[in-house]
């Protein structure tokens, strides 16, 4: 809807209804729009800059870009990523270099889902935003550094919006109780405290999920004798299904949550190990990325402390291969919460790092003649495998040889800790030291 139409109070949403007309009526995102921050000060004093707001679904990111256009009274067109593309932006260019003429003005285009545009789509602002003929405001719920071209980045601001608390919700969704113009006061709505809670709860933040939910709810009730709408648990609870875990599977909090499963499991907590794995299981996640996952934790944060920690792991991945939902959801959960309770060690981990960073600096060594193998005659003339020592014809298999190249002879990477079978392994490793010291 543009600047200046008006809507449809039977047919309109809600949710658009309720919009915030003033920038004291927008909750929750007080970082950006209290007193003296930048973007208040922008509009109390007309110096527009372009914007990329960042931040989740209902947090008010088309709240404030309408209110940007109407505190400045500059033009405001609305472009979607999804339905548009460059042909409609040169639309848009055009109808705005005519208002530049007249009304000596710019532009505010708003682009919701500014992500969705490729690199060649997000070149074709740029010009425009650079001269000042619009005054660009994205709106994303992605990562803008993973989704925005660094040009347009730097020509922007990003402004991070949180999702709004229970409380805010709540103050929204009695608003919209009591409006009588905009809201559903006029249904003579009676909500229960326990079901206005809920109808919260599930929104999960999104400011326009919950008076979504508020409006379904309240039409699915039926007037009483007295014609007043009773909304209790049971009611609402019939009324609204569940909504999805927001996650994007290709996005950062993809990244964000597998991090959060990693972390619990190396952080010994069971509980936050099981309620990651679910909150990624219940949102759809590939269950064998995750059991990938548990392989390489099983030897990053566990290693040689517990060796069965790998077995485990990979017997949760082959279970799904072979049995998979919901069967094999719980033998996930088995092996999260038996790597969350292992005991750890990250000395693989800083071995590979380690090995890694010597073969980088120090290039491909030579394999010494000793430990070459001879296959011809004139490999061994060469002196390949010469003086090798066969550790099985000595004491309990151990003999002193050098093994590594002579470049890094005697560089340590791998130090077992002290913990649970990594005492045994280093009791053996100082074994063969001092046999070698004998």
């Amino acid at each position: 809807m543009r600047q200046g139409e008006t809507m449809n109070l039977r047919t309109t949403p809600l949710a658009t209804r309720m919009r915030p007309e003033r920038i004291e009526e927008i909750l929750g995102q007080d970082h950006i729009l209290g007193p003296s921050r930048v973007l208040r000060r922008s509009l109390e004093t007309g110096n527009l800059f372009s914007i990329i707001f960042w931040g989740p679904p209902g947090s008010g990111k088309t709240t404030i870009a309408k209110l940007i256009a109407k505190y400045s009274k500059c033009p405001f067109e609305s472009f979607s990523a999804v339905l548009s593309g460059v042909r409609e932006l040169r639309t848009v260019i055009a109808s705005a270099k005519k208002t530049h003429k007249y009304e000596l003005k710019p532009t505010i285009l708003f682009v919701d889902e500014i992500h969705r545009f490729n690199k060649a789509q997000q070149d074709a602002f740029l010009p425009h935003v650079e001269s000042g003929l619009i005054i660009l405001i994205g709106a994303t719920t992605q990562n803008p550094s993973f989704e925005v071209i660094p040009p347009l980045l730097s020509r922007t601001r990003v402004m991070t919006l949180k999702p709004l608390g229970n409380e805010d919700i709540a103050v929204i969704l009695r608003r919209a109780l009591e409006d009588r113009e905009r809201g559903l006061a006029d249904l003579n709505i009676e909500v229960q405290e326990d079901a206005l809670q809920y109808i919260i709860n599930v929104s999960h933040g999104d400011a326009r999920t919950a008076l979504n939910n508020l409006e379904s709810a309240s039409y699915f009730v039926q007037p009483d004798k007295d014609s007043k709408r009773i909304l209790d648990m049971a009611a609402v609870a019939l009324a609204l299904n569940r909504k999805p875990l927001i996650y994007d599977k290709d996005g950062e909090e993809h990244y964000n949550l597998i991090s959060a499963l990693h972390k619990s499991m190396r952080g010994s907590d069971p509980q936050a190990s099981v309620y990651w794995l679910y909150r990624m299981l219940e949102a759809g996640e590939d269950p064998l990325f995750i059991g990938r996952r548990l392989i390489r934790f099983a030897s990053e944060d566990i290693g040689l402390a517990n060796p069965k920690a790998l077995e485990v792991a990979l017997t949760a991945y082959q279970a799904w291969q072979k049995i998979g939902p919901p069967e094999a959801e719980l033998s996930l959960a088995q092996a999260v919460v038996y790597l969350a309770t292992a005991p750890k060690s990250n000395s693989l981990y800083l071995a590979e790092k380690s090995v890694k960073k010597e073969i980088q600096e120090s290039g491909p060594q030579p394999v010494p003649l000793h430990l070459r193998n001879a296959p011809t005659q004139l490999m061994k003339q060469m002196g390949y495998g010469k003086g090798y020592k066969y550790p099985h014809d000595y004491p309990k298999g151990l003999v002193k040889q050098q093994y590594l190249p002579e470049k890094t002879k005697g560089k340590i990477f791998y130090r077992p800790s002290n913990t649970a079978f990594e005492k045994e392994i280093k009791r053996r490793m100082v074994e063969k030291e001092e046999l070698e010291d004998s």
